[in-house]
């Protein structure tokens, strides 16, 4: 330091005399020019730039949040505008038809019930939405008919007014909250048409075809499926699709299979749930893992069969698949929609958000470790746009209720209806006492980010597969999928997954209190 920064000391004091008689060879240039910049320089100048790149990201967020606030705000004031000059327009009509203010009034209150029973109907945005899947509330007077004039006038005054609140759906006709509509009469809030407790199925046709997906390596699941072919074929004269290794084998096994289908790339699996109105699976939970990956899209119906060590969405017996199969293709039946999570990798090289790896969709959770690395992870979560926390410890998992009796109960999750709608947000081996895992309603977007400070790479699972790694600057978006995985159950969703946490986890398994000893008098 000295040598760069003390100019007053002279060069012989600091040996430059001698430095400049090494110049004169070839030998000592060469040195000079191959010597290390000073130690230090290129780690402050590595520092600086990230801290120029974290402000202009923040710098670049707060316009673009200036900018929405702005246009939201124009938009209100345009509103409000458009709702004064009516205001004006029904004042200048009470005051030129001579006071009839309560007809007016009537009036104006029976067009906005029309109003608002029209839009329900029709399921377009309301002016009072915000744009986005929220509660709106539509005011309706809904007064009785006053005695006199007078009484009317106070009974209008005293009484509550009564609102519908109802889902919006940013303008297009949508399903999605019909099950739930909100009601506001008189002040008091209730819920009515909730969602039945389970869920059935019943066939409109018959099926045709079954998709028959098989746990490799294994020489029962082998047997079985050839035995459940022959079965659905001769019996149920049903068209069968196999996968590709499987109809080898069952080629290999006999000529008789000829008459078993498959797909020959990746574009006919794509479009197999067009084909398709059953699947079967033989295996354990991985192998419904395995069918679900196979459908970027709708999933038909799936009957799983447990064949594999430890089972929470294998109800089924494979040693009585042909009771169950009769049953399941007569129907009606009982399932469970499995809510699948929807997953994007934006890269900070990325232009927009729009310039994203994926979708990558997965039935149990996504992971994000450290890897190999022996830092701690870095990550900075955000869901809807609002920071949640910090993530510092071995990693995060995004579960889904279906995944929450995997990975996300080890980190000390918890377990959670299948059916109940929600993003398991576990943390694990975290470097915080007090960091306890979250459950987040199914509707917001979880955004994961490794900011720029981050001593290391995060690594990146979806399902356990397709492992991917995330510097400095990129981000991992999840979201619920709109495409559930629907699986059959053998009696009802609750008792399938009572029962299996019972005999797959051994829940509560205690040995009994006795009775011997004294008693309460």
């Amino acid at each position: 330091m000295d040598r760069m920064g003390n100019s007053s000391v002279s060069p012989a004091e600091n040996g430059f005399s001698d430095w400049f008689s090494q110049l004169s060879s070839e030998n000592a240039v060469e040195e000079l020019i191959q010597q290390p910049l000073v130690q230090g320089i290129d780690d402050h100048l590595i520092e600086f730039s990230e801290a120029l790149r974290t402000v202009a990201k923040a710098l670049r967020r707060v316009t673009e949040g200036k900018a929405f606030a702005q246009a939201e705000a124009a938009e209100w004031k345009r509103k409000y505008e458009l709702e004064r000059a009516r205001n004006m327009h029904l004042e200048n009509q009470v005051l030129s038809s001579g006071g009839h203010c309560s007809e007016l009034n009537d009036e104006r209150a029976e067009n906005l019930v029309d109003q608002t029973v029209l839009s329900n109907e029709t399921g377009e945005q309301c002016e009072l939405c915000s744009g986005k899947d929220d509660i709106c509330a539509h005011e309706v007077l809904q007064a009785g008919e006053p005695d006199s004039a007078s009484s009317g006038v106070q009974n209008r005054m005293m009484r509550k007014a009564s609102f519908k609140l109802s889902w919006c759906c940013n303008g297009e006709k949508s399903d999605r909250h019909k099950h739930d509509i909100v009601s506001f009469e008189k002040g008091n809030i209730t819920t009515a048409e909730r969602s039945s407790k389970q869920i059935s199925l019943k066939w409109e046709s018959p099926p045709c075809t079954v998709l028959i997906l098989t746990k490799p390596n294994s020489t029962s699941v082998r047997i079985l499926c050839f035995e459940m072919v022959r079965w659905l074929k001769e019996q149920k004269k049903l068209n069968i699709f196999v996968e590709p290794r499987v109809k080898t084998e069952l080629l290999t096994e006999s000529s008789y299979y000829n008459f078993v289908q498959t797909w020959q790339d990746e574009k006919e699996m794509l479009l197999l749930h067009t084909k398709v109105d059953l699947v079967v699976t033989l295996g354990g939970d991985g192998t419904v893992l395995w069918a679900a990956s196979r459908f970027k899209g709708p999933v038909p119906p799936v009957v799983p069969f447990s064949l594999g060590s430890l089972g929470f969405m294998t109800p089924f017996h494979s040693e009585h698949y042909r009771e169950y199969l009769n049953c399941i293709l007569r129907g009606p039946i009982s399932i469970t929609l499995r809510h699948r999570l929807q997953c994007h990798i934006i890269r900070d090289s990325a232009k927009s958000e729009y310039e994203s790896e994926g979708p990558m969709l997965v039935l149990n959770e996504v992971t994000i470790d450290r890897g190999i690395s022996s830092f701690l992870t870095n990550l900075e979560c955000y869901c809807d746009n609002s920071f949640v926390t910090c993530v510092q410890g071995d990693g995060l998992i995004l579960s889904t209720p279906s995944g929450s009796t995997a990975y996300s109960l080890a980190a000390g999750g918890s377990m959670v209806h299948p059916q109940v709608p929600g993003i398991l947000f576990t943390p694990i081996c975290p470097h915080s006492l007090s960091f306890r895992p979250l459950i987040l309603p199914e509707h917001v977007t979880v955004r994961v980010v490794v900011p720029f400070n981050s001593r290391s790479h995060a690594w990146v699972s979806f399902d356990g597969k397709d492992r991917k790694q995330l510097g400095p600057g990129d981000a991992l978006v999840c979201s619920m999928a709109p495409w559930p995985v629907p699986t059959a159950c053998q009696v009802d969703s609750t008792n399938d997954f009572l029962r299996s946490i019972h005999d797959g986890l051994h829940w509560n398994l205690r040995k009994s209190q006795s009775f011997d000893g004294p008693r309460d008098p």
